[in-house]
């Protein structure tokens, strides 16, 4: 129960990192990033158990590429 509370909120945070973006609500940086970053963690977190492993991938890449992301915006 707790993994399938994690995995939505995770799922509630990409959703709204992509409405406020593609609102321009916000810009694809930090703030943008960092929820991708965080609802990747969590979503991945509620998959886990499981064993959900193409998901559980996804959300580890997705994960990857918003750190990548994060660290170029740093080094700007």
């Amino acid at each position: 129960m707790i993994f399938d509370i994690i995995g939505w909120i995770g799922m509630i945070l990409v959703l709204l990192a992509y409405i406020l973006v593609s609102n321009n609500k916000i810009t694809n940086g930090f703030a943008y990033q960092i929820l991708n970053l965080v609802a990747a963690i969590l979503m991945a977190i509620g998959l886990y158990p499981k064993n959900a492993w193409f998901s559980f991938t996804l959300q580890v890449i997705w994960g990857i590429v918003a750190i990548i992301a994060l660290i170029k915006l740093r080094k700007k």
